[in-house]
């Protein structure tokens, strides 16, 4: 079908993330750009007793259910849908046996990632790590916790390893695959994005638990009769979208790449550019700057912020203490205060586990001789001042380690609704901010499930043409006043 056809179809986009999952369904042709919420839900982590502690795993079955009543009810009204795609959060996974889970995955916040650190640093140093995969430097990269696994014996019995996306993939088509831009995010990948033997070998991982690798947009099978989904015929399709939920996202960034970065921002805040070559230099891998794979080869050349885990986790710890606030009210509150005049830092990895976020935060200020806010509400707007200058600093480090001139900032996702962290992001960074669209990662995920099925063809330049026509941003101008 012609880039000019006036005929559009149905796709579903299963999207996962960190806190909350979602089923879109979605209508996409030339002209055309519709989401429909399907099911909405919480992605509550659980916590499991093994041998001395209470580790942190993801409750990825339950998810899988609620995906599935999701798509039963895209099935009701779309009986004839083209195809089913899935993104998902990065870096971690679940191991298999005959095709079988051997046990729920675990999270990424869980303790144990900081023990695989040190078995892979004893092996391979981090500045080789960064020249090999350009990956930054997180404490629970994939290989961190393989290598954990490995050393523990938790991957004993394994013959497979599934990165979550790619892990419900299987579930919905019974094909294993491993798709690539989220594959870069495991420290495994060349430079030409294929599986590092070499490296895999040196870390006395086995290079048989593996999936074969595929781009977004392949085709990987259809959906299981054995699900019992209401869809006519032979069922749709299942696509590999971007799995990694940023790389569906960045898709839709309604932007004009040489010229733009973007602000992935939910739970975590991705703030980086789009290029079509990595960047790996002594003073990107200084930065913690990151060399992501992205849809039709383009480079997601970004740094990782705390992100909106700093604000949803303190809510749930006043919350945990019988306070009656919300984020809306709190919202409300913060923008009525002044403007603090000292920030934290919102990169500090005393932030990343769950717990009491304001006391952490508090600590941070009483270390330095500083008074913290005594509210919620000044808590608030200190921690969306510290975020704001956070990506205002990432944006600037963006542009000069990569040569991008950046005229503008695009925030996308939870955050873009977010107007406080958008006028100070602006603010601080000194350039507009377009906020919008919200759902970018459900919208990136159908438009790469939509050309693979013929519904649309172009190149990304051609799709997010589509998404501005379909989802005009919120622009933000700089105050003119000093943040700094």
């Amino acid at each position: 079908m012609s880039a000019g056809a006036s005929a559009s179809g149905a796709v579903a986009a299963v999207d996962l993330g960190a806190t909350s999952g979602r089923v879109m369904h979605a209508r996409v042709g030339a002209n055309t750009l519709e989401l429909t919420e399907a099911a909405r839900f919480v992605n509550t982590p659980v916590r499991l007793w093994e041998g001395g502690r209470a580790a942190l795993h993801w409750d990825l079955t339950g998810l899988f259910s609620r995906v599935l009543e999701g798509l039963g009810a895209v099935a009701r009204s779309e009986p004839g849908l083209a195809s089913v795609g899935v993104d998902a959060w990065a870096v971690d996974y679940g191991l298999l046996r005959a095709g079988r889970l051997l046990g729920e995955p675990y999270h990424y916040r869980d303790e144990r990632t900081e023990e695989g650190v040190a078995l892979v640093h004893d092996r391979v140093s981090p500045e080789e790590l960064y020249r090999e995969g350009g990956l930054q430097f997180l404490p629970f990269n994939s290989l961190y916790q393989l290598a954990h696994d490995q050393e523990t014996g938790v991957s004993e019995a394994a013959d497979g390893f599934l990165l979550v996306p790619d892990l419900v993939t299987y579930w919905l088509s019974g094909q294993a695959i491993a798709e690539r831009s989220n594959a870069s995010t495991t420290g495994l990948l060349t430079a030409d994005g294929t599986w590092n033997d070499p490296l895999i070998s040196r870390l006395g991982l086995r290079r048989s638990l593996f999936a074969p690798l595929v781009d977004a947009g392949t085709a990987v099978g259809s959906l299981l009769p054995a699900l019992d989904l209401p869809f006519g015929g032979a069922g749709p399709a299942v696509t590999a979208v971007g799995s990694h939920d940023t790389a569906s996202a960045v898709v839709a960034v309604p932007m004009e790449a040489s010229r733009a970065a973007y602000i992935s921002c939910g739970t975590w805040g991705l703030v980086g550019v789009e290029l079509s070559h990595r960047v790996v230099s002594d003073e990107g891998r200084a930065a913690n700057f990151t060399n992501e794979g992205g849809v039709d080869g383009r480079i997601r050349y970004l740094h990782n912020v705390m992100g909106l885990w700093l604000l949803s986790e303190s809510i749930r710890e006043w919350q945990r203490r019988g306070l009656h606030v919300s984020l809306e009210s709190l919202l409300a509150e913060a923008s009525e205060l002044p403007r603090p005049s000292e920030l934290f830092d919102a990169d500090d990895p005393r932030f990343l586990a769950p717990g009491d976020l304001p006391s952490r935060i508090g600590g941070w200020f009483a270390e330095r001789g500083l008074r913290a806010p005594a509210s919620p509400a000044g808590m608030v707007r200190v921690i969306i001042e510290s975020l704001a200058e956070a990506f205002a600093a990432s944006v600037r480090t963006a542009s000069e380690l990569s040569g991008v001139p950046v005229e503008t900032v695009h925030i996308v996702g939870g955050g873009a609704r977010n107007a406080l962290l958008c006028q100070a992001t602006a603010d601080r960074s000194g350039l507009p901010v377009l906020a919008g669209p919200v759902e970018a990662t459900a919208l990136g995920n159908a438009l790469v499930q939509a050309r693979s099925a013929g519904l649309l063809s172009g190149d990304l330049e051609t799709l997010r043409a589509l998404v501005a026509r379909n989802y005009a941003p919120v622009r933000y101008e700089p105050a003119h006043v000093s943040v700094r």
